[in-house]
């Protein structure tokens, strides 16, 4: 049986089983709908995000198999271990989420648009405001230099996107959260699609049937975190980096 995409009315959404995404494009559920707080809550916990380019309709994804890391796992080349240790940078958390997501918004190279949209901004903003989306900020004296930012639900960190205006920042940044996300017990970070980015610090492929295990396990209860204000001067020795 062919399938289809779903068509989400705009005021009762109800997605559709992650089970019924095209494989090409690879892992396209639906398009309509809107990006309230509520909805993105609910697609997130159904292992669905949305991702489409300015002009388009909005489209909801749930590719397969997913990329994830554990956050007690990642990996730490010795190359930034040498660099945590001489903590040239600054490491904060939710201390510019708007100027995050500006700098991930930029066109990269190769790129001549970008996905994160201003409705996407602002949708995303306002789940910061809420206390579910965060943000990973690296300075160089006053100066953001790298970052990332995602949403956090439960035991399990959902990444959207990150970026780097200083060599291996972003992953100063993917290291720095997993230290946090230790700490506060979670479980998983969705990083979403394959990358050789990612998978240098330990990203993992995931079936998607078993990544929706975990999310029922993992991803329930959508309780809001406030915002994490923390600042990280890491002091542990290299080898006693998580």
């Amino acid at each position: 049986m062919r399938k289809t995409i779903h068509i989400l009315d705009q005021h009762n959404i109800q997605f559709p089983p992650v089970t019924d995404a095209l494989e090409k494009p690879d892992g396209l559920l639906a398009m309509g709908g809107n990006l309230t707080i509520d909805t993105l809550l609910e697609a997130y916990q159904r292992g669905i995000f949305p991702w489409y380019n300015e002009g388009e309709p909005l489209l909801w994804w749930s590719p397969d198999p997913r990329m994830v890391i554990a956050p007690n796992e990642v990996y730490i080349s010795s190359s930034m271990k040498r660099l945590l240790k001489k903590k040239t940078y600054k490491v904060t958390f939710d201390s510019a989420f708007r100027d995050v997501i500006d700098a991930c918004s930029e066109p990269r190279s190769g790129q001549a648009g970008t996905w994160i949209t201003e409705e996407m901004k602002q949708a995303y903003c306002q789940l910061h405001k809420a206390g579910y989306a965060h943000s990973v900020e690296v300075w160089k004296q006053d100066q953001l230099v790298g970052g990332l930012y995602g949403v956090a639900i439960d035991q399990v960190f959902f990444g959207e996107s990150m970026f780097s205006r200083a060599s291996n920042t972003s992953k100063l940044a993917m290291i720095h959260l997993c230290g946090e996300l230790v700490n506060r017990e979670y479980q998983l970070i969705d990083c979403q699609v394959p990358s050789s980015h990612l998978e240098s610090l330990g990203a993992k492929l995931m079936h998607r049937e078993t990544f929706i295990k975990h999310l029922n396990d993992y991803c329930r209860h959508p309780v809001s975190d406030a915002h994490w204000k923390v600042t990280w001067q890491w002091t542990a020795r290299p080898d006693e980096c998580p």
